[in-house]
């Protein structure tokens, strides 16, 4: 665990979490709000946000801000903008995600779009909207949050997968761009994570889940060390398996089989 305050010295006062009410994004706010940081807490539940906020507050001492609103939609991150105009936003990360399960073709275009919308134009947007900051100040960090199923095709998982491949290759485009201008750029490649709507999604736990803190933790600590991190040795392992010794066709198989339980 990082000192309380070494990430306010390093980066500055305030972070960002998008996609930030429960799960994975609630266990981000915690664990910088430990670190000392104040918050910009970014969702589409606006009372699940304001409960939240104030626990956060009560527990850890630190100012949280919320902004209610939908990160498919271009408009928010002008509103994004507008709440952190007066703040030096030191960390932001983007979780926010949208998904579906089934196969591409049997869903409407729509769905497909939406993955778009939330999964890779958004976090262009707030690239581009809290990015230029940080480098101007010569300092911050940038923490996307992409998924060990963007390293292959996954069957009934077309375009959350291709999604994440995007994430992926961004934050180590990114991260190259970016380190010598002094911000910290990471993909954080997760596999399965103990989240409510994980748990609303799979009949059976999958070989390598991972509680959200376990993952948030691991990937605050690679900030600044390496482009990319996968959480978990099981997940490190597995990845290697299907990315450097498993023929291409036998990793997508694979899979499609690991995902056969999702609904």
């Amino acid at each position: 665990m990082a000192l309380r305050g070494s990430f306010v010295e390093r980066y500055g006062r305030w972070a960002v979490v998008a996609g930030a009410s429960e799960g994975l994004g609630a266990a981000f706010a915690e664990a910088l709000a430990v670190r000392g940081m104040s918050l910009v807490l970014v969702a589409r539940r606006a009372e699940v946000l304001a409960a939240l906020a104030a626990d956060l507050h009560a527990r850890h001492g630190v100012e949280v801000r919320t902004l209610a609103c939908d990160l498919a939609d271009a408009a928010s991150f002008t509103q994004l903008g507008e709440t952190c105009t007066d703040l030096e936003v030191g960390v932001a990360v983007y979780n926010a995600a949208s998904s579906f399960v089934g196969p591409l073709l049997e869903r409407p275009l729509e769905d497909a779009l939406r993955v778009v919308d939330v999964n890779i134009r958004g976090p262009l947007r707030l690239v581009h909207t809290l990015g230029p900051a940080m480098v101007a100040r010569g300092r911050g960090a940038l923490v996307l949050m992409s998924s060990l199923a963007g390293f292959q095709g996954s069957p009934r998982l077309a375009a959350y997968a291709a999604s994440k491949a995007f994430l992926t290759v961004l934050g180590e485009s990114l991260w190259a761009e970016l380190a010598p201008k002094g911000v910290d750029v990471l993909a954080s490649c997760a596999g399965a994570i103990r989240t409510p709507g994980y748990a609303k999604a799979l009949k059976k736990e999958a070989p390598g889940t991972l509680d959200a803190a376990d993952v948030v933790e691991q990937t605050l600590a690679a900030l600044g060390r390496m482009p990319l991190v996968i959480p978990g040795g099981v997940n490190k392992v597995a990845s290697f398996v299907l990315r450097r010794l498993a023929p291409r066709a036998t990793a997508i198989g694979i899979m499609g089989r690991s995902v056969s339980d999702l609904e």
